[in-house]
């Protein structure tokens, strides 16, 4: 998929409370049209209209909670009051200001433009404000494209895509085997200069990949720069339906089974299980979990996962600004079998939960180097018109209730990824230093 990864993903799903997406892992999910705000004017008449909206529904992970009336007039009415107590702005200040920018646009703006763009700019200005990079507006539009996105299948060219939260840079973190991006040439590690005539850096990532995205049979043109080549390279790729392959795996030898996971969708469970029971079938005797480069998801997704291998007890937890707090637990079934984590930089949000939760039981070694650090969780809020709000709604905890964002998480072993072969031209793990450090700490341990 077209995914986004340090910003989370990012990003949690509809069913997810963290994800990140921001990654934070696909032609993303949502994001906001290309161009500078004018913060002033987002601010204006979405206090005054927006902020209705957002008190219709809620969606938290694992089911939508509907605030009922009496509950969402309380609210209303708490919000407004405290933000005009703070900002000493009233909501019908808001509204006359906003109008008063609207007819001076429409009376003075040297060119004819697209009204409906320009309220879409106000909403998605408004929530630029929070200047928090997981919180976004998704236009109705974007909101169907971000849910495409939580089901592994999606129309686009079959890319993971991570992006700088400091210079905006976008990379291929990975290319799905058998897609139309592996087709055309497209490599894991090159850069996006441009999609069409977007400049990759000009936007957020979850914005970028709707542009890559689009209806099948139709082809994006792709700027890319490489390592090793003195001149960017131009790709013309074909968008066509990608079911998103979120687990790989493998037996190494000594009946080591290598589980690679790219992302948390909704579909990762079922495609673990089925990993899982293969592998053992094959008579794995312990295991490896690849989770470096995978920028999170689904908070559902990842605690059924941890559910089939760990004891019973908290997997994680969460806490919102009110002191609320959220438990998520597994049963008493769980695996009894040797196991190492992979991680590094770029390992977040949902990764983390999966990392976290392993250490914090002592049920693995991590090895690798710190993850990103993503402690918080966003919610999606979808509005009645088809459009929706993503917002950060509380910090989540490891079982042992440690808060991990902006620090990451330490592996047990650090050890920098390094690849000992520069001839193959296919992924081999038995190259890959950090796997092969795997396999020596699950030997030792036999």
């Amino acid at each position: 998929m077209e995914t986004q990864s340090n910003q989370s993903q990012e990003l949690d799903s509809q069913e997810q409370l963290a994800q990140e997406y921001a990654a934070q892992h696909q032609d993303y999910r949502g994001g906001r049209r290309p161009g500078r705000r004018r913060p002033g004017f987002a601010m204006g008449m979405l206090t005054g209209m927006l902020l209705m909206s957002f008190l219709v529904l809620l969606t938290v992970s694992g089911g939508r909670l509907w605030l009922d009336r009496s509950k969402k007039a309380a609210a209303k009415q708490s919000v407004l009051k405290e933000g005009s107590s703070k900002n000493a702005i009233s909501q019908k200040g808001v509204e006359e200001k906003a109008g008063e920018l609207a007819d001076l646009i429409d009376q003075y703006y040297y060119e004819d433009f697209d009204h409906d763009s320009l309220v879409e700019g106000m909403y998605a200005g408004l929530v630029e404000g929070l200047e928090d990079p997981y919180s976004s507006y998704f236009s109705a539009e974007e909101y169907s494209s971000f849910n495409e996105s939580t089901t592994g299948i999606y129309y686009g060219i079959g890319t993971v895509l991570t992006q700088s939260m400091e210079t905006k840079t976008v990379t291929i973190l990975h290319v799905y085997p058998g897609t139309p991006a592996e087709e055309a040439g497209i490599r894991d590690g090159d850069v996006i200069v441009k999609v069409g005539d977007i400049e990759a850096d000009s936007m957020e990532l979850s914005e970028l990949t709707s542009h890559i995205k689009g209806e099948e049979g139709t082809k994006v043109h792709m700027e890319i720069i490489r390592s090793g080549e003195s001149e960017h390279l131009q790709f013309d790729v074909e968008r066509r339906q990608i079911e998103v392959p979120t687990v790989e795996y493998q037996m190494l030898e000594g009946n080591v089974g290598l589980i690679q996971i790219t992302e948390f969708s909704t579909a990762t469970p079922e495609q673990f299980d089925h990993a899982l029971k293969d592998l053992q079938g094959q008579g794995m005797a312990s295991m490896i979990v690849d989770l470096r480069n995978n920028p999170g998801g689904v908070l559902k997704s990842v605690c059924t996962m941890l559910d089939e291998i760990l004891p019973e007890g908290l997997l994680v937890y969460t806490e919102d600004k009110y002191g609320r707090r959220s438990d998520y637990k597994s049963d008493k079934s769980c695996m009894d079998i040797p196991m190492t984590v992979l991680i590094n930089e770029n390992s977040a949000s949902a990764s983390e939960i999966f990392a976290g939760a392993i250490k914090d039981y002592k049920y693995g070694t991590l090895i690798g180097t710190t993850t990103f650090g993503k402690g918080i969780v966003q919610s999606i809020i979808p509005l009645e018109d088809g459009s929706a709000l993503k917002i950060t709604m509380a910090k989540y905890f490891t079982p042992n209730g440690n808060y991990i964002h902006d620090k990451g998480i330490e592996p047990d072993i650090e050890l920098e990824y390094e690849y000992q072969s520069q001839e193959d031209e296919v992924y081999n793990p038995m190259h890959d230093n950090q796997v092969l450090k795997a396999l020596e700490v699950l030997k030792e341990g036999e």
